[in-house]
């Protein structure tokens, strides 16, 4: 059963930490989209914002990587917590001071991409860490809960705090959710592994960690593929604000549900996807989720309907949280524990470079023609990351054929 990890007392407190947190993060990231559109009426500053959160990302992902498999994982998330909490407090402090500038906003987008970096390639070697092989999909599934509860609160709530208490509390709520998570996260006791690169140097490190997954080409664009659902994800979140605001003609708090929406999919992955995939074999979750994804994305670009964009949010957080479940079994059974920090901070580069690419076109076609091309442009990246999955698949199984045909 899905929540059976939770009798571990370390995962639990983990838990309930990813869970606080998640809250933090949803609410400032959500809270700043609507805050940039509420001050400057524009999509393509929004697809900035979030360049510059992916760029940030991106120039740590290496270093993030190597120490994640050299330094104990869990004291690199507490410091991750503890910056981002003083740094919140400072942009509140200058926000109330001098009002509003775009530059504490980019400042804001800048820190948030460091600590996601740090959180995605940490967090998921941490698992990897403290619970057992055979929990791993449980372990997964509950983390996707916790992510989600965090956010789905988040986007239920960022709304209605952003209009009648503004961007400001929205900050300084985040920098105490990071404490709080931290007390959790604090009270998680585990042997960390022996790390065997100890006297490696760094460039030595992060070249041994390139190596091992260009060795391995199946096992990279499995990951490739597990990252694309993420990288839709964030893409949403560029193009919901101009789509809540002229296509189906809502508010900060009808943007606020529609996250909100998508976490209960998000939620509801995490009890569903584990028993589906024991049920129907990981290969078939993962292509169900991907067409249920792509047809929805679809048909939000021809929709103008609050309620139409409720239920696709759901189902929508649905499917790309359960193949992220799905995939980040697969590669957390497949990855080796000593490399898992330097594979998940390639994907994660890699991720952040298509963002960075993505999401200032995505604004300019978005503000040329329609939030619905914005959605069409989802749609395809979604497309691409099924054929790339169908390939991999495909490929593994001919050569599994032909060992059986040598060995026959």
């Amino acid at each position: 059963m899905v929540f059976s990890v939770l009798k571990l007392r370390n995962f639990r407190n983990f838990f309930l930490s990813e869970i606080i947190s998640g809250f933090g993060v949803g609410m400032s990231t959500i809270g700043a989209n609507w805050f940039l559109l509420d001050q400057t009426n524009s999509t393509k500053l929004i697809g900035l914002m979030l360049s510059f959160n992916v760029i940030a990302g991106f120039l740590v992902a290496p270093l993030i990587g190597i120490l994640t498999d050299k330094l104990n994982r869990k004291v690199i998330i507490l410091w991750t917590y503890l910056v981002q909490a003083i740094v919140l407090i400072g942009i509140t402090g200058l926000l109330s001071i001098s009002g509003f500038k775009i530059e504490y906003v980019y400042l804001f987008a800048i820190v948030n991409g460091m600590g996601w970096t740090t959180y995605i390639s940490t967090s998921r070697s941490l698992v990897q860490e403290i619970l057992s092989d055979q929990d791993y999909i449980n372990g997964n599934s509950l983390v996707e809960i916790s992510l989600q509860v965090g956010m789905f609160m988040a986007g239920a709530a960022s709304g209605v705090i952003y209009k009648y208490f503004g961007f400001e509390f929205i900050l300084i709520f985040n920098a105490t959710a990071f404490i709080l998570s931290s007390i959790f996260l604090s009270k998680v006791k585990y042997n960390s592994i022996t790390i065997d690169n100890k006297e490696e140097t760094y460039h030595e490190s992060f070249k041994n960690g390139v190596r091992y997954l260009a060795d391995r080409p199946k096992i990279f664009f499995l990951g490739v593929v597990a990252i694309i659902p993420l990288v839709s994800t964030m893409m949403y979140n560029v193009v919901l604000p101009g789509y809540v605001s002229d296509t189906v003609g809502g508010d900060s708090i009808v943007f606020g549900l529609s996250d909100m929406f998508y976490g209960i999919g998000g939620l509801l992955s995490g009890i569903i996807a584990a028993p589906v995939a024991k049920r129907i074999s990981n290969n078939a979750t993962v292509i169900l989720f991907f067409c249920l994804s792509i047809g929805i994305l679809l048909c939000f670009a021809f929709n103008s309907y609050v309620l139409v964009l409720f239920l696709g949010s759901v189902l929508f957080g649905l499917s790309n949280s359960s193949l992220r479940i799905v995939m980040n079994t697969t590669l957390m059974e497949t990855v080796s524990k000593s490399y898992m920090g330097r594979a998940m901070s390639v994907w994660m580069a890699i991720s952040l470079i298509i963002q960075a690419i993505a999401s200032p076109v995505l604004g300019l076609l978005i503000d040329k023609f329609s939030s619905g091309v914005g959605f069409i442009a989802l749609s395809g990246l979604m497309i691409i990351g099924f054929i790339i999955y169908r390939i991999v698949v495909r490929g593994v199984k001919q050569n599994q054929n032909t060992k059986y045909v040598r060995t026959w």
